[in-house]
């Protein structure tokens, strides 16, 4: 491990489909499922599924840039999700679902908007990206420790059998480059 760890701070939809597939990423060290960008210090899973306190659930991805970039945390983020559905993920639906892009400097914001322009440019989707970029400024909460690891812990779960196993065999098929060796 290099000296320099960086955090990307991500939301698409539920925090599992997230923490399952970034734990599998070669060159990232720990990922912990969250809360960001709402009104409210500390919340639940509880008030953030009510959609009063403004959260996302959101992953904090913690990698080592001298293995992976910034840029390659964003391509995995963008093929795991539909950056197009506007405050939902498939039947997740509410604003703790958004598709969103909490920045930790400068240089991540002009990077993930320019990921945005460029799969724009591509026509990569059918539909708008409606992902937003906007500075994480100290608003992250963790999720409780039930959330943690939850699909290692859970992978019969109807939900995990159904909703996150396809996104991690999404992500293993895409990006079998950058599985980590296991």
């Amino acid at each position: 491990m290099s000296q320099t760890v960086e955090t990307a701070t991500l939301g698409g939809g539920c925090f599992w489909c997230l923490e399952a597939v970034y734990l599998r990423v070669d060159g990232v060290e720990a990922v912990e499922s969250g809360y960001a960008g709402g009104h409210v210090a500390n919340p639940g899973y509880e008030q953030v599924c009510d959609g009063d306190t403004g959260h996302a659930e959101v992953v904090n991805v913690q990698f080592d840039p001298a293995r992976i970039s910034y840029r390659e945390i964003l391509d995995i983020f963008f093929a795991i999700h539909d950056p197009t559905q506007l405050n939902r993920q498939g039947n997740d639906v509410g604003t703790q679902y958004r598709s969103v892009i909490f920045t930790h400097s400068a240089a991540q914001r002009e990077t993930a908007e320019q990921a945005i322009r460029e799969l724009a440019a591509e026509g990569v989707y059918d539909g708008k990206i409606v992902t937003e970029v906007l500075p994480l400024d100290g608003n992250y909460f963790p999720a409780e420790a039930y959330h943690q690891n939850y699909f290692a812990q859970h992978p019969n779960q109807g939900y995990c059998s159904f909703v996150v196993a396809p996104k991690v065999a999404k992500f293993r098929q895409k990006f079998a480059h950058r599985l980590k060796a296991e």
